[in-house]
């Protein structure tokens, strides 16, 4: 007889158990998803504008970019180089060894069609702005882009060479619609 009361009371007290552990599980889920709920809105406050999304591709007419001249589009507010760069600096570019730079990156990595190098015209070093678009600007060592804040030095295919900076100028997402227009982004 004991037995069968011991064993009755133990089968309440397993229901107890199953209970709780239900409330326990429903009512976590239900803070879950209550302060999901709640964060949304804050979430997607993080999400850009319709505005800046339309910015995020541009696309450029490059038809009256003469060899060896550069033209500098904003994109994403950031200024965006474009060379149409002669047949010399292509040459330059494809013929230095990979072990010489910091950032070994090859030109044929760098470039869709070897006549025109696109790229994110900021120092990978402090994020200032290169000079070296302007047949009057200071080229720097190698015949590419310098910054004259810290003293990088970029070839001509954008890529470190000498310098506090630790990356190549970067390549953004591009495409060439035609032989004259190119959308960035």
């Amino acid at each position: 007889m004991a037995d069968a009361a011991a064993a009755g009371g133990g089968a309440g007290h397993d229901e107890d158990v199953t209970r709780r552990d239900f409330l326990y599980i429903a009512t976590g889920a239900f803070g879950v998803v209550g302060t999901a709920i709640a964060l949304w809105p804050f979430v997607d406050s993080m999400n850009p504008s319709a505005d800046t999304l339309a910015l995020s591709t541009i696309e450029v007419d490059i038809s009256g970019v003469e060899e060896g001249q550069s033209i500098t589009v904003k994109w994403r507010g950031k200024p965006v180089f474009i060379r149409r760069r002669t047949q010399d600096e292509i040459s330059e570019a494809e013929s230095v060894a990979l072990t010489e730079l910091p950032d070994p990156q090859a030109d044929e990595d760098r470039v869709q069609k070897a006549e025109w190098l696109i790229m994110v015209g900021v120092c990978t070093h402090l994020g200032c702005i290169p000079l070296g678009q302007k047949a009057s600007d200071k080229k720097g060592d190698f015949g590419g882009w310098f910054c004259p804040c810290h003293g990088s030095h970029y070839d001509t295919s954008g890529r470190i060479r000498k310098g506090p900076a630790p990356e190549n100028l970067p390549v953004p997402q591009y495409t060439f619609l035609d032989d004259t227009t190119v959308r960035i982004g």
